[in-house]
Order: C-alpha cells, then structure tokens, then sequence
C-alpha cells in the first residue's frame, strides 16, 4: 500500500503552511511575492477575514472575546491552587490572519536585548532590527533609526485622540514622577509615559493585519491557495521526511461539514504555524514528542522530543474597572453598540478613517520600571527576581501599566451602562512556566492537558500586587475619575481605610497614598489570584533550543529528528518578550521566510506589492 494511503491523496503543493496565522501569512506572503511559480498552499481552521467589518474596523476587536466567538478558541486549562482553584480560560486565533485579525491591536515591540538573549544563531537583535524595519510603515514620527517607513504593516495614532489618556499621562508625569517621551518603542527605552501606538491605518483606519497585507493583497497568484475550515490532524512521513498533511473540516467554523480526512501532498516543505497551542498539538499527533504523552493517547513515537508542549509562558494581565464621568468620551456606548453613536462614528469613518471606530480605547502607556521607593515597597520576596534579572537590564520593563478609555466591552453585560475606566497592568517577564499537551478522553475523544502555570513561582505575583496599588493612586487623581466599580475590586475588611466606592470627582494631585494594612495586602492577594488572567500572548511550546535543552527545533527552523518539516510561529520563542506579540510574530514570519527562500534558492527580491494600500471598503 503507498505510505500515504488509505485516504485519498488530493493535491500536491512546493509548500504547505499547517495554520494560517500570521505567521504564515508573512512566510506564505513573501514566498509567493518572491517565486511567483512557487505553489503554497495555507490550511486554516478558521474562516477568511477579507473586508470583514468585525476584522477590519478596529473598535470591533471587543466581539471576538464573546463566548458564542468562533474566530477564537477558548483553551481550558487545568484548575490552579495558584489560582484559588480555578480553570483559566486562553483564548487564541482561529480564522486567517490568526492573532492579528483579532487583537487589540496594541503596537508595542520587545528590547532588542529580548532577542539577544534567546542566544540562537541567527536570531541576535543585529540581525533582526533590519526586518522590524522591512515590516513596518510607522506613521507617528518621522526619521526614527529603528523604526521603517515603507513595510506592509502600517502603525499610526489612530483616528481619535482620547482625552482620559491624557489625563493618565498627565498624572503619571507629576504624581508618579516619570517622563514623557514619544517613542518607547525604539528598542531600549523604557520607564517613561507616551502615546500607545496602534496597528492601525493612519489613511483609512482599517486595522492594519497580515492576512490582508501578505496574502489577500496577492490574489492575482492562482499558485497561492487558502483553504478555510480545514484542521490539520497530522504531518504525513516517508521515512522521516515530511511528504504532506492529513486534515479533517472544522467542528468550529464548519459545524454541518463530514469529519472524512483527506491527504495533501508537499514536495519540498511542510511548515506547521498554528501557534502555541496548535503547533505542538500537530508535532504529537504526528508521532513527535515525549513517550509518555504519545503513548496514553496510543500514538506510535517516531521521534522522541519531550520538549514539545513544555515552556508554556504568557504574560500575566488584570484589568480592574472604575467609574468615568458622564462627559467623558469612552468606548462604552459603541461596545454597547448604541446604534445613533455607531452610526455617527461609522460615517465619519467611511470619509476619511477617522472617528472611534479607529479606536482601541488606549492611548497611553508606561513600560514601567519601579524606582528604589517602589521597590522597597514591594518588599523582600522580589528583591533575587530584580536583581537576577532586571536590575542590570535597564531595558527591559516589569510591567506595562495603562488605561483604557472603556471596559473592553464584556463587562458590559453585567455593569449598568454608563462611562468606565479600565487600569491595565501586565507583567511581562513572569518566572513560572507551564505546558500544553493532547490528551484523550474517557470515550476516546481528544482534548487538551493544560498547565498555564500562572502564579506558580511566588515572585510574579508581585508586582501585580503593587501595580494594582499604584494604578490605583494613578487613577483617582485623573479628572474623570468617579470612583470604583465595587465587584470589580479586592473584597477589603470592613472599617478598612482602603475601600473607595463611587465618588464625585478625583482626590488633589497631591493627596496622600491609601494606606493599607496585612489584611489588605491579604485581600489584594486574594483578588489577583482569583482574577488574574492571560494577556493572549502563548508562546514557548515548541522552543529554538538545542535539543538536549528541552528544543524542539534548531536555529533553521527544523523540527529535530526529521527533515522537510519546519515550525514557524509564537510557539519557538525560547524565553518571552516583553512586547505584545504581534510584533514578534510578524518578525518571526519575516526571518523565516528568509530561511526558507534561501533554502530552497530563491533570491529574497524587494516586493513593493506588499506594499499594498487597503482598498476604501465601503463597511
């Protein structure tokens, strides 16, 4: 019988991307620009997004959180004492353009030392500051050194000033005794307030992805094929070489579709992309992995990896709600879908990109650094953490604070509609670490075995816990502060000093700190344990290490112990960054395809098609 069989063998393809993330967007995209004659085909799970409203208008990134979603997989992980018990839910992409059709758009960018640190071959920040470049238009300041001007990926201030961050920047640099600068995104600057950037057309306000700025803006290629709804079950192997890819439809974006499976064919490549969840999920089902996870889901080894799935990290992230004043202009009302405030907004839009809808609700932001006072404050359980790691490292943050003019749209659902706040704090280089692996159910069924490891180590706690407090401070000194969301606070002992309720206005800027007890601190505890959450930035499953170093694959992108098979997504990043993602997921499809094209001999040509302008799309 022919090694493919028994399911019927389709097509055939040069090259075959397992996900359509954006990762391999960027890797399909320039490939196919490159070598036109050149066939690649993507397999995505999720449907397309082309001049979708809910993709493509930037104040929408809200509804893909929604449980009913279907552009989103919702990660149960396995319930956390850590936690206070409970099961934290990760989502991710699931639709093509992966995390950047669905984010928030935020446009933030790691220090160049990230990069240095992750000591591959390769990989060093000298050889990766000229693809952040290639990549980007960056169209808040002109004649920066590190950033482009001529890339693809457009990053602007959005198509409406937002007083409230302001008023946040405001406080920061008088209370909280920071600068400000314009540009914490030039790759080694940190502990001041500025402007938060975002992925999002300064020209037309339409949000700035890589399934439409690498692939969609390439569909005069017949060679360069997207098929939707379709799951990537395994990688097919003549010997250890990958020949292809066993896929099924999807239950998610094809609920009414047979479950048969059907076999594609590559004959150069097969690069699996479908992320920190889904890239390890394929290497097990494949035979690709540690014995002991194949085995109890009765899958033959073909290679013994045991890194797969392991090095799980994300950034920890809570988002604390407070009241806003009537006058204050927020997201609320389009998050609520207020349909005469959507309209106005919306037609403005159409006209010339402006208004809310090119809006994610944050203006505003500080990589934050605490000073000796802050520190001391912290007490002893961070000192080893800051001194091992941060405290010679004066470009690397420990956290981002920042404030959203808003409350991200959920919370509506069970608040009374009116104006809010959200204090943003995310800690962007936490110690614990976790896995992710399939399993299989009691009838057989296959599910997901899923150590977040949040809260693990003791340390990364921490600074959660003073940047509530301190966002705290920040908060209640802006103008359009209005108090507290009660339920979306710590439960303080009764007769405690530090409860705050619905208030009038803000206290003066120079107003004493709250003081807070061991109960307190106890109760702030108790809160981030119990509300603490992802920040959708999974990586790690699938790390660039050297096997012995749990790796999975090698500084070329090569899954260890068989050939033809690549990984190329958030899931190699040995160690995290501290950046939202998405930066580093478009400069990891930029290197790769690279690496690729000078694999298979195709010379890396400028591509002024990837260049593309978004069409005036009358959403």
């Amino acid at each position: 019988m022919h090694p493919l069989m028994p399911h019927p063998i389709i097509s055939e393809f040069d090259i075959i991307f397992a996900g359509g993330g954006t990762t391999a967007c960027v890797v399909a995209g320039r490939l196919a620009a490159w070598d036109p004659s050149l066939s690649i085909l993507i397999l995505e799970g999720g449907q397309h997004t082309l001049n979708q409203a809910a993709h493509v208008q930037p104040y929408r990134y809200t509804s893909h959180q929604a449980p009913t979603s279907t552009t989103m997989t919702f990660n149960v992980g396995n319930p956390s004492p850590r936690l206070n018990g409970r099961a934290p839910i990760v989502p991710c992409a699931h639709c093509i353009g992966g995390g950047s059709s669905v984010n928030a758009m935020f446009y933030t960018r790691a220090p160049a030392s990230d990069f240095d640190d992750w000591g591959t071959e390769g990989w060093e920040s000298k050889n990766l500051i000229p693809l952040m470049k290639k990549l980007e238009t960056y169209e808040v300041q002109p004649d920066r050194p590190t950033h482009g001007y001529s890339g693809p990926i457009k990053v602007s201030s959005g198509g409406y000033k937002l007083g409230a961050s302001e008023e946040f920047i405001h406080v920061g640099t008088t209370y909280h005794k920071r600068q400000q600068v314009e540009d914490t995104d030039d790759l080694e600057t940190c502990n001041t307030y500025s402007p938060w950037a975002k992925y999002i057309d300064g020209t037309t306000g339409r949000r700035s992805d890589a399934a439409h700025h690498y692939v969609y803006n390439q569909a005069h290629n017949a060679n360069l094929k997207i098929w939707v709804g379709k799951r990537v079950k395994r990688v097919i192997f003549q010997d250890k070489r990958a020949v292809g890819v066993e896929f099924t439809s999807d239950l998610v974006s094809c609920p009414d579709a047979g479950q048969s499976s059907s076999i594609v064919r590559a004959s150069k490549l097969v690069v699996i992309s479908a992320g920190a969840f889904g890239s390890p999920a394929i290497l097990e089902r494949s035979g690709i992995g540690a014995e002991a996870i194949l085995e109890r889901c009765n899958i033959e080894q073909l290679v013994d990896l045991p890194g797969v799935g392991e090095n799980y990290r994300d950034h920890n992230g809570v988002f604390v709600p407070y009241f806003a004043a009537d006058e204050a202009i927020t997201m609320d009302p389009l998050w609520l879908g207020k349909e005469s405030v959507v309209q106005e907004n919306l037609a403005q839009w159409k006209i010339d990109g402006k208004s809310l809808i090119a809006q994610n609700g944050s203006d505003a932001k500080i990589k934050w650094r605490p000073d000796d006072d802050e520190l001391k404050a912290m007490g002893s359980a961070f000192q080893p953490r800051w001194k091992e790691f941060f405290q010679d490292r004066p470009d690397k943050a420990v956290a981002i604070f920042a404030l959203c003019a808003g409350t991200a749209g959920l919370r509506l659902r069970i608040l009374p509609p009116r104006n809010y706040m959200v204090a943003c704090c995310f800690t962007l280089y936490p110690v614990s670490v976790g896995s992710v692996h399939i399993k299989l159910d009691e009838n057989g069924q296959e599910g997901i075995d899923f150590n977040t490891g949040y809260l693990d180590d003791p340390t990364d706690i921490v600074p959660l816990n003073f940047g509530y407090k301190k966002m705290r401070e920040i908060l209640r000194r802006m103008p359009s502060y209005r108090g507290e969301v009660p339920a979306g606070h710590p439960h303080f002992p009764t007769g405690s000093a530090a409860v705050c309720g619905e208030t009038t206005g803000p206290v003066d800027l120079n107003a004493p700190d709250l003081i807070y007890t061991a109960e307190d601190d106890e109760a702030i505890d108790r809160y981030h344990r119990g509300r603490m959450q992802t920040t959708w930035h999974s990586l790690g499953t699938c790390a660039m290490k050297p096997r012995a170093d749990q790796g999975v694959i090698d500084s070329r992108l090569n899954v260890y112990g068989v050939t033809n098979l690549k990984v190329a997504d958030m899931s190699i990043a040995p160690k995290n960054v501290g950046t939202n993602t998405y930066s580093t997921a478009l400069l990891i499809g930029e290197k790769a395809a690279m690496i690729i094209a000078d694999d298979l001999g195709i010379e890396c040509r400028p591509c002024s098609e990837l260049s593309w302008k978004s069409p005036r799309s009358r959403l």
